[in-house]
């Protein structure tokens, strides 16, 4: 499977060209700082993947997937630093939305992904995922240290977890969990399909949300605010299910 990659870090480039040395259905045919540079290639190669940086100068990820033509359908992971672009990206069928600093078996887990939908484009159902073995599948916990205990917390357990300077607090049910982090550090750490940041100082569990009054979420008691700039993504989100 032909792919390229852009994004204007030269570092983050780095990283993808090294990860997909290591898949052995991945051909990488070219990095690039830019997508008008990217676009050339795709006029002159026939590309079948695009791992995609969403922001960039000149033209934003989003904004370069949107204009390609009909005719250059390449499958597009998009990469990013920043977690509320997620539902646009979806909305555009991207195969997926990894976030910075991406993780070698989340990278894995989406190019297999990627080439599974590969083969179905070409009409070969027989294509598997990547004959590597033995790559750890993502995991559905996070381990945390508060005090002298080094704690595992399962995602299906959190209901919101909370901003405090350079901690965070984790809620699962009645029980709390501080520990040192930042809200950036841990929000890396969580699936993006679970998990939205809704505020500044707020990251919650879609799957636990049962009510929103008022641009709040609640949670028993709690009332979550939701920031200016998480409302958009959120709202789009929500209405997807709404009646």
């Amino acid at each position: 499977m032909k792919c390229i990659a852009i994004d204007d870090e030269p570092l983050a480039l780095n990283v993808i060209k090294d990860f997909c040395a290591k898949i052995s259905f991945l051909e990488l045919e070219g990095t690039f700082t830019n997508a008008m540079d990217a676009s050339k290639m795709l006029y002159k190669s026939e590309i079948d993947l695009i791992f995609l940086d969403i922001q960039m100068p000149n033209i934003t990820g989003i904004e370069f997937c949107k204009s390609l033509p009909h005719f250059q359908s390449p499958l597009i992971i998009f990469t990013t630093a920043y977690t509320n672009y997620a539902i646009e990206g979806f909305e555009l069928n991207a195969v997926d939305y990894l976030i910075k600093p991406i993780p070698f078996e989340r990278f894995f887990k989406a190019a297999n992904k990627a080439y599974e939908l590969f083969g179905l484009r070409k009409g070969n159902s027989n294509i598997q995922a990547s004959p590597i073995q033995n790559e750890p599948s993502s995991p559905d916990y996070i381990m945390i240290k508060s005090e002298y205990t080094t704690i595992k917390i399962r995602f299906d357990d959190i209901l919101y977890i909370e901003g405090l300077k350079d901690y965070v607090k984790i809620f699962t049910g009645d029980k709390r969990h501080l520990t040192k982090s930042t809200m950036k550090n841990i929000e890396n750490k969580l699936p993006v399909e679970k998990f939205m940041r809704v505020h500044k100082s707020y990251i919650v569990s879609l799957d636990k949300i049962e009510k929103i009054e008022n641009n709040r979420i609640l949670f028993g008691d709690n009332r979550i605010p939701i920031g200016d700039q998480f409302k958009k993504d959120f709202h789009l989100l929500i209405n997807k299910f709404r009646l």
